[in-house]
């Protein structure tokens, strides 16, 4: 175990769970070195159903270079039809070759218009929209340039299939391996990645922490204030000022247009006067809806990744329960070949079940979880639920104080502490390495490729 990046720890990654010196290198050098393609969980009728009972044309999109919104707007655009009538499972990267799924309501594949940089394949027809839950996982082949030193690639391999409870010489790996002869079953804690927080400014914890305790002038300074030294002079000057004055009107002729959010918080201050936390909630009411729900997702990760850390520090496994652990089960409807996490199937483990869970989790049929706290959260027992009970205490938020007014609410769920896959591993020149797996749905492939590089997050993202 080595200690990570300063910038993984200002959002609770403390450590990587491989010893060996990370490759180096470079993500992202050009789109096609990192390509996504869902693995889908939506059923689909053929194209010739009838419009009337599915009215939705479910359609396949290859993208390179194309944020998922911003497709989604010039699909609407080229169609005439409002952006709400198009939908999808999962919000991809434009720094990528992305395949995904889109649903649009009420056309015919003849009116598709043609657009750039995208091959769309229309599948079928369905009678709902194509939404998030529809999204099982992705599939990810990602090569890393400028690698500074292959020669750590399986050293760092080997700690991984170690943590998986998969060391070199264990024989079979049962249901939970599956791989082929040239992968390898490895994992890493599922923590949420830095694109979660900010790879540049990680603040989007400290704001949904400050909504969770009902700190609403705090949470907005945290937003439109905190300078930080990655970013441009004239935007750490504006947040500078704000600190300084709480002069919002002053904010907006200081902050630059791209900083939408916050000119919005600043403009609702100026309009309510900024002077009652009524007056700085609604100011962060002002962003859009899926940005107030971040926050407060935010600082359930910040959580979230904390107890990882915890338990790493104290040596427990990630692989298998100890007594007072919560499990769940997999998702038996998942894409073959894909272990997929079934937080609604939750069972707590106690000293005369241990044996019989291990075994599931061996299979992948079961996965030790930690809480997305929220106010239905219920903590687990044990040395588990100490962590778990500890990381709240310092982090000053308890499950009922999630009960919140609007998009700020959570009732809050578990998710799998760790996350494993089968990977493969190509080194195409000296000094650039593929890799290849699959994770599910949820679970970042940054949080692979830390392990490996063991670079700051920026370079990460």
């Amino acid at each position: 175990m080595r200690e990570a990046h300063p910038i993984e720890q200002a959002v609770g990654m403390d450590y990587y769970v491989s010893d060996a010196k990370g490759t180096g290198g470079r993500l992202r050098a050009s789109p096609e070195d990192f390509r996504v393609t869902e693995l889908e969980a939506f059923d689909v009728q053929p194209v010739d159903a009838d419009p009337g009972g599915y009215q939705h044309l479910v359609l396949r999109a290859t993208l390179r270079g194309w944020d998922t919104n911003d497709f989604a707007g010039r699909l609407s655009d080229g169609l005439g039809i409002s952006r709400e009538r198009v939908s999808w499972a999962g919000t991809k990267d434009k720094r990528a070759v992305t395949t995904q799924l889109f649903s649009v309501d009420g056309v015919d594949p003849d009116d598709l218009p043609e657009i750039s940089d995208a091959d769309v394949e229309v599948v079928g027809r369905a009678g709902r929209p194509v939404l998030f839950g529809d999204l099982a996982g992705n599939a990810f082949e990602i090569t890393v340039r400028d690698v500074e030193r292959p020669d750590s690639v399986d050293a760092i391999t080997e700690d991984l299939r170690e943590f998986a409870g998969l060391a070199t010489g264990n024989g079979d790996d049962g249901d939970a391996g599956g791989a082929a002869a040239d992968e390898v079953t490895v994992a890493v804690p599922n923590y949420f990645g830095q694109q979660r927080f900010g790879s540049r400014r990680p603040v989007t914890h400290e704001v949904g922490l400050a909504i969770v305790r009902e700190d609403w002038e705090g949470a907005v300074l945290a937003y439109v204030g905190r300078p930080h030294e990655r970013e441009p002079e004239a935007t750490q000057e504006a947040r500078a000022y704000v600190e300084e004055t709480r002069d919002w009107q002053g904010a907006i002729d200081r902050f630059p247009r791209a900083l939408g959010y916050e000119r919005s918080m600043c403009h609702r201050l100026v309009e309510n006067g900024g002077e009652t936390p009524e007056d700085f909630r609604e100011a962060l009411e002002a962003v859009p809806t899926n940005l107030q729900t971040m926050f407060v997702n935010a600082a359930q990760s910040y959580v979230f990744n904390r107890v990882l850390s915890e338990r790493l520090e104290r040596g427990l496994p990630f692989d298998r329960p100890v007594a007072g652990d919560v499990v769940c089960f997999s998702d038996a409807d998942a894409p073959e070949g894909l272990a997929l996490p079934d937080t609604d199937r939750l069972q707590r483990v106690d000293e005369n079940r241990i044996r019989t869970v291990e075994r599931h989790c061996e299979r992948g049929r079961a996965f030790v979880t930690a809480p997305l706290v929220g106010t239905e959260t219920e903590l687990a027992d044990g040395e588990p639920g100490e962590i778990e009970r500890a990381v709240l205490e310092e982090t000053g938020v308890e499950p009922g104080d999630f009960a919140l007014p609007g998009e700020f609410e959570s009732t809050g769920t578990r998710r799998a502490i760790q996350v494993r896959t089968d990977l493969a591993v190509e080194r195409e020149r000296t000094d650039a390495v593929r890799f290849s797996f699959a994770l599910p749905k949820g679970s970042y492939a940054t949080v692979v490729l830390r392990e490996y590089l063991k670079r700051d997050p920026e370079h990460l993202g």
